[in-house]
């Protein structure tokens, strides 16, 4: 699971207000070369919840991202290749996305994430 994905994921639990961001629990983490799109990237930027990244990136090993950012670093081709490699590069193989206001364990395998709720949650 990429963290693109991660990034646009929140928990539907019944009755849940705070359900973004899933913290991420790892066992394993792959990374996958995907091709460097920067027009992709920069259309991208806006929708994403910084921080949420930053801190998905970490917990995923790569601390390579600025605590904070601002359209203005669109320019950086440095910056760019390091956005494009947390976002895209970047995969959960194995391991859990956590509700942060349950503490519910979403299993992740084989890089799918499983958000199936049970017939008491929805």
């Amino acid at each position: 699971m990429r963290l693109l994905t991660h990034n646009m994921l929140s928990s539907n639990i019944k009755g849940v207000v705070n359900g973004f961001p899933l913290r991420i629990e790892v066992e394993k983490v792959v990374e996958k070369q995907v091709d460097f799109n920067p027009d992709f990237l920069k259309n991208m930027f806006s929708k994403i919840e910084w921080k949420p990244l930053v801190d998905a990136s970490r917990t995923m090993g790569y601390a390579e991202l600025p605590e904070e950012a601002e359209s203005s670093m669109l320019d950086s081709h440095d910056f760019l290749q390091r956005f494009h490699h947390a976002l895209l590069e970047l995969h959960l193989e194995e391991g859990a996305l956590i509700c942060p206001e349950t503490g519910r364990r979403f299993p992740v395998n084989k890089g799918i994430p499983n958000l199936l709720l049970h017939e008491d949650e929805v």
